[in-house]
């Protein structure tokens, strides 16, 4: 057989791939607005929920999560970008970045279920925070940082060397040069891959679980060590009570909010993506 059929037979067979992954999203999709826009209303968003979730609607658990996902951003995107700063401008050696670049992959492989414990043992236990939805952003922030490092490290690394030389030429010092061109350079690239970490975060349950959230009695917490009730958690209490007639359609009209919320990061994020390409 000549390789031109093998070529063939290899396009084939990844259209063949890309559209079988096409067809499961857009089914899961659908599944769930067909079953979930009968949910929707004014009531269902702007109202709390009661008799645990099968009446009511869920205004505090999109409350929670955009909470959980404001603290996380706000607590992962200076972290990432100064470990893609050091890793891109100060370390040198070249088994030190094959270490931090094991280390940052490592971390991204971890399990979720592993950070909620994490949190669990650590936070909760050790240090006695108790359930809180700052403890929450902080385990939601770890478990996205490789993606955000990454995407702020590939965005540094594909800046034109001529921008660092003719900096350096003016007379500015390594710090300069990263303050004043490399982060404002690469800062589309770090908001791209935190838009797209926290897409992926607002629809976590184990972590949050264990160490932030609440399945009932909860509503707006006062102060950063109370805990919340979110998205993924209410659907989980949900789906227990599969039973109910109210609670399985407030089951679906909360992960139908919850889909919404997470295409609208990943919009968000592919839309920053393709701006810095067309910046460039």
């Amino acid at each position: 057989m000549n390789r031109r059929l093998w070529n063939m037979f290899f396009v084939l067979g990844v259209w063949l791939a890309v559209a079988m992954c096409g067809v499961g999203l857009v089914s899961l999709i659908g599944v769930i607005a067909w079953y979930g826009v009968g949910a929707i209303n004014l009531d269902f968003l702007l109202t709390g929920s009661q008799n645990f979730g099968a009446d009511g609607g869920i205004f505090y658990q999109i409350l929670g999560s955009v909470l959980l996902i404001v603290g996380a951003g706000v607590i992962c995107f200076p972290l990432a970008l100064g470990t893609a700063i050091f890793k891109s401008e100060y370390l040198a050696n070249a088994k030190m970045q094959r270490l931090c670049a094991v280390l940052v992959y490592g971390l991204n492989g971890v399990p979720s279920i592993v950070f909620g414990i994490f949190g669990l043992v650590f936070f909760v236990n050790i240090l006695d925070t108790g359930i809180s939805w700052f403890v929450g952003s902080v385990i939601l922030a770890m478990m996205i940082l490789p993606t955000v490092v990454l995407a702020s490290f590939q965005a540094m690394n594909s800046i034109p060397v001529i921008f660092r030389e003719s900096a350096y030429a003016l007379g500015l010092n390594k710090w300069q040069v990263i303050v004043r061109v490399l982060v404002p350079q690469s800062i589309g690239g770090t908001v791209t891959g935190l838009l797209l970490g926290l897409a992926r975060a607002v629809g976590e349950t184990a972590p949050i679980m264990f160490v932030a959230t609440a399945f009932s009695g909860v509503s707006t917490p006062g102060s950063l060590l109370e805990p919340v009730t979110a998205l993924p958690t209410h659907i989980l209490a949900l789906a227990q009570q599969a039973t109910d007639v109210h609670a399985l359609q407030n089951g679906w009209g909360a992960s139908f909010v919850l889909i919404c919320l997470v295409m609208m990061l990943g919009a968000l994020g592919l839309m920053s993506r393709l701006q810095l390409k067309g910046a460039r």
